[in-house]
């Protein structure tokens, strides 16, 4: 059993993006429909939205230089650490609804998924060091929550539209991704497969869109156990702490007709085994 605490209740509408900063001890977070930005402290637990922006933020990076990269619309800016927004790519896909989920790799690329316009179109893309952008895969549908295997070398990525995850070979010296096959089909009674998070053993934690949970998948894609969340739709997770052995949790669903009080609540409870720190983005501005 695990113990689920309730660590910031802003209602977000769409929380997302769990992403630990190592450097602040501090653990961030997007309200993707609401564009709104917060941080809280792991130790304390004080926490603040920090950045409201004028557009839907689908995720975000930390830049080496301590900036946030934005992946709003169909647009990426930097947001600099003293609050000045710029943008710096835009019109990526006009098959796109929004940006969705991304994560940046060991040499600092980002792999950015979008929601499609149909579950046809979409996509999975790579910004590259200098700031080009590369399409990976078309006709994903919704993209969503990836992660690298502990050795680097096999890339996790989410395709919520046919409740698959995907593993694929992950080549970091060109960032390309090959044999992409079948790592676990998610049971519809399960909830719809969203963000995720790998620990050091390689196991995935899959936070289940209408399913009240974070699952927790061995080597194989197997479901080995089951933390319960107090709300429906559990979004995103990601390691966080000084021990990286805290397992952070979105969840959305606030503000919505039919919402109650805890939904798109920030929670938090503890794993028998950590995670890694995330890359941070090195996208040359």
């Amino acid at each position: 059993m695990f113990s689920v605490e309730a660590v910031a209740n802003y209602q977000c509408q769409v929380g997302e993006n769990p992403l630990w900063d190592e450097r602040e001890g501090r653990l961030y977070w997007v309200d993707i429909d609401s564009a709104r930005l917060f941080r809280v402290e792991h130790e304390t637990l004080a926490h603040e939205c920090f950045h409201r922006g004028s557009d839907k933020i689908g995720g975000f990076t930390f830049q080496a230089d301590g900036s946030l990269l934005l992946f709003e619309v169909d647009r990426i800016a930097q947001l600099e650490k003293h609050g000045k927004r710029r943008v710096i790519a835009e019109q990526i896909d006009s098959q796109m609804v929004r940006f969705n989920d991304v994560i940046a790799d060991p040499e600092g690329r980002v792999f950015a998924g979008t929601i499609g316009k149909t579950d046809q179109s979409g996509g999975l893309f790579r910004v590259d060091l200098d700031g080009s952008v590369e399409t990976v895969w078309r006709g994903t549908g919704i993209a969503n929550g990836m992660g690298f295997s502990p050795d680097l070398r096999q890339f996790y990525w989410t395709s919520s539209t046919t409740y698959q995850i995907y593993v694929a070979d992950y080549q970091r010296e060109t960032g390309a991704l090959e044999n992409r096959r079948v790592f676990h089909h998610a049971a519809r009674e399960q909830g719809i497969p969203d963000g995720l998070a790998v620990d050091r053993l390689g196991h995935v934690w899959s936070a289940r869109w209408d399913g009240s949970a974070v699952l927790h998948l061995n080597a194989q894609g197997e479901v080995i156990e089951r933390a319960e969340l107090p709300v429906s739709r559990v979004s995103s997770a990601a390691f966080g702490g000084p021990e990286l052995d805290t397992l952070y949790v979105t969840t959305a669903g606030g503000g919505w007709q039919g919402s109650v009080p805890d939904d798109g609540t920030l929670y938090r409870f503890k794993v028998p085994v950590p995670g890694t720190v995330e890359f941070r983005s090195r996208i040359r501005l």
